[in-house]
């Protein structure tokens, strides 16, 4: 089941909807407000911002997150999709559990869409990625993008299939520093060793 419609946010069929499963969502693309650019990093600091201007988006404990995709179209440039509230069922009420569904495919008239990466937005802050958010059995992607209200981005880059530690950046100013590695026997459960500043 989606969360209930909310007024001001894009409707479930017009920019994402359940795929046939039940159990996974697609979205449109491209967003207008999100720049296309052939610089990724460029796509990714332009979402935080425009993320938070949706519905419930920074109403902390009873907020909304949104989950969308980074894409190409075989153009040299990226994009991303509408973002989604679709999810598991949540109370509404104080806590910090929100849950939003990462795109599986992205719709996108002018062909055929390549997800490179998924992103979704915490409605507090300080908020990091959680260990739910780091596991093994939750990468879809080559990245995830995380961020909250207060636009601290997070980047993972899980390797999972390869023989390297995943690694977890922070976005400062125009640049990534690295924090944290999830070595290999941690990848399942997503536990980070911490780095001293590099």
């Amino acid at each position: 089941m989606g969360c209930a419609a909310t007024p001001g946010a894009p409707e479930e069929g017009e920019a994402f909807g359940f795929l046939p499963s039940g159990t996974a969502i697609w979205a449109g693309g491209p967003w207008p407000a999100i720049q296309p650019s052939e610089d990724v990093d460029a796509v990714i600091d332009q979402l935080c911002p425009q993320i938070m201007k949706l519905p419930r988006a920074t109403l902390q404990d009873y907020g909304q997150e949104y989950c969308g995709a980074l894409y190409t179209v075989g153009d040299g440039r990226y994009y991303a999709s509408h973002p989604s509230p679709l999810g598991s069922r949540e109370p509404l009420g104080p806590q910090r559990r929100k849950a939003c569904y990462p795109p599986r495919t992205v719709r996108d008239a002018r062909g055929r869409a390549t997800l490179i990466a998924d992103f979704h937005s915490h409605p507090w802050a300080p908020s990091s990625m959680s260990p739910r958010d780091r596991e093994a059995r939750n990468q879809l992607w080559l990245i995830r993008i995380q961020f909250d209200t207060r636009c601290t981005i997070q980047k993972l880059v899980p390797h999972l299939d390869e023989d390297r530690p995943g690694e977890l950046f922070v976005r400062e100013g125009s640049r990534w520093r690295r924090i944290g590695l999830i070595l290999q026997d941690d990848k399942a459960s997503g536990r980070v060793t911490a780095l001293s500043d590099e």
